[in-house]
């Protein structure tokens, strides 16, 4: 999601005092939900909220159990490290349990890969699951990722170094997921004999389906939504990320990214001098003013990882997934660049007024604020890691192809970036060395849900590889439209997916019975 400088990193922002160059719309990819000053609010829909929390029994780390909502189960923890055998290091693993509609005879359970932050976020966030349990008799689970959440292994001390973060890995995670599953058949009498199904999204839905690949025998089946599996090596352009986010805005109207891309130049021929970083920074009312160079770039970066984050979120409804949006919020945004050929000082009111959809719907913000990247529910320290070791995605613009600056992928000074800042060195081949890469075919039993609107679709599996390795494309579907909620405004696109989703679901459901059945 020539090849590229940085990508997924925040490295200027989690390093205070580190002056890292980040370059422009590639910090934008910090993580596979991107996002921009929001808080973990709680579901509106009061259905989502009733779960119940559990952890793993608490070891020397704190000496006292977590509190926690309605009942919990206290059992041994979870290791630290699942592939050496001299350690006796434990952490706690935050899951939530829904049972409302499981039934213990003929039941299932879907159970969610939690990917990069809080898993009480992205439970709120699915209501997909919520929407079928009904139908699938299904208890739905949901695993928080190691580093995540309130799933330190080291406490206040698991970001410090490399040291310690050196247990923060896709296959360590896998691993967390099938102890838990084999703990939950273990203490739910109930639960031994029923088929677990494998649901997530982004960077939980390529855990979702590595997960059915390396234990396909805790799951009957995955349903791996938006998840950019091949965002790797080089098996797809490192381009086609920002070429996804420009169609998204030349859709609403060819004269938008024009503008966007005719921004740029204009943005640097305003600021050549102190008067140009006055004007430009009160014609946006930005909270601080810009007084350098560097702050400039920092100005395109955040911009451009603005027009990423309304293409991943460009839904057919209001939503606050990140921000308090309206309908469809790219053509809301275009409305304001209608007309590319104006002067730089219209441009950029037209840009203010670009942001402002994004940045103040609720008409609330004094001014807009540039340094708000990062977010309470998504760990951007434990991505940038990740970035820094397997996760490792090219990225490119060449600014002809899309609406930003070119920037070329160079992995020397990505690598070069990673020891500076976690005295790491990448490897961009073991994901695929790991997982198959695109030969995957000898696997079963995965959807691969992308949306057409969403900027992940291009490093993702949009074409069935066979009978039961499935893809399944959404027209008018942003970033993995399908986890969400039922909504009226829902696109018959995104209504046929689910249906499909829950069909293939049921097939799983049916034969694990009947397997079960002809064994006994």
């Amino acid at each position: 999601m020539g090849l590229l400088v940085l990508l997924l990193l925040l490295l200027a922002f989690l390093m205070p005092g580190v002056a890292i160059p980040v370059p422009p719309a590639l910090r934008a990819l910090s993580n596979l939900h991107l996002s921009t000053k929001f808080t973990s609010r709680p579901s509106a829909v009061t259905k989502y909220s009733k779960y119940s929390i559990h952890y793993l029994k608490q070891k020397a780390l704190a000496g006292h159990l977590h509190a926690c909502i309605s009942h919990c189960h206290h059992h041994k923890t979870r290791l630290v490290d699942h592939f050496g055998f001299k350690n006796d290091k434990h952490f706690n693993q935050r899951y939530l349990i829904a049972d409302q509609h499981w039934k213990k005879e003929g039941g299932s359970i879907l159970f969610y890969t939690g990917n990069e932050g809080d898993i009480i976020w992205f439970c709120n966030n699915t209501g997909f699951m919520w929407d079928v349990a009904e139908e699938l008799k299904a208890m739905l689970v949901f695993a928080e990722h190691r580093y995540y959440g309130q799933s330190l292994p080291f406490g206040a001390n698991s970001f410090k170094d490399s040291r310690h973060m050196n247990f923060l890995t896709s296959e360590q995670a896998l691993a967390d997921f099938a102890e838990l599953i084999k703990h939950l058949k273990k203490t739910i009498p109930a639960a031994k004999n029923q088929p677990f199904i494998a649901v997530g999204g982004s960077y939980g839905g390529m855990l979702a389906a590595w997960f059915r690949m390396k234990y396909p025998h805790m799951v009957v089946g995955a349903l791996a939504a938006s998840a950019p599996i091949w965002q790797f090596e080089d098996m797809v352009p490192c381009g086609v990320f920002m070429e996804i986010v420009t169609a998204d805005f030349r859709r609403s109207s060819p004269n938008c990214s024009k503008s966007i891309r005719k921004s740029w130049d204009a943005i640097h021929r305003l600021t050549r001098n102190s008067t140009g970083l006055n004007l430009v920074s009160e014609a946006l009312h930005l909270c601080t003013s810009l007084k350098n160079s560097q702050d400039v770039q920092h100005l395109k970066d955040w911009i451009a990882e603005t027009w990423v984050n309304l293409a991943m979120v460009d839904y057919p409804y209001e939503s606050n997934f990140l921000q308090p949006l309206p309908a469809w919020p790219i053509k809301v945004v275009c409305q304001h660049f209608k007309n590319p050929n104006v002067s730089d000082t219209e441009l950029l009111q037209n840009i203010f007024s670009a942001l402002n959809v994004y940045y103040n719907y609720s008409g609330q913000a004094k001014c807009l604020n540039m340094s708000e990247t990062s977010t309470s529910s998504l760990g951007s320290m434990g991505w940038s890691y990740q970035a820094c070791t397997e996760i490792v995605m090219p990225f490119c613009t060449n600014g002809i192809d899309d609406m930003f600056e070119p920037h070329a992928w160079d992995l020397k000074d990505f690598s070069n970036d990673c020891y500076r800042q976690w005295g790491v060195k990448p490897r961009p081949t073991w994901i695929t060395t790991m997982y198959g890469g695109k030969n995957i075919s000898s696997h079963s039993n995965i959807i691969f849900s992308n949306g057409d609107l969403d900027p992940w679709s291009g490093g993702g599996v949009t074409k069935n590889i066979t009978d039961t390795l499935v893809a399944i494309n959404i027209a008018e579907g942003a970033h993995h439209l399908d986890l969400r909620a039922n909504n009226a405004f829902d696109p018959m696109s995104v209504l046929l997916a689910r249906s499909m989703e829950v069909r293939h679901m049921k097939k799983w459901i049916r034969d694990f019975y009947a397997s079960l059945t002809k064994k006994h």
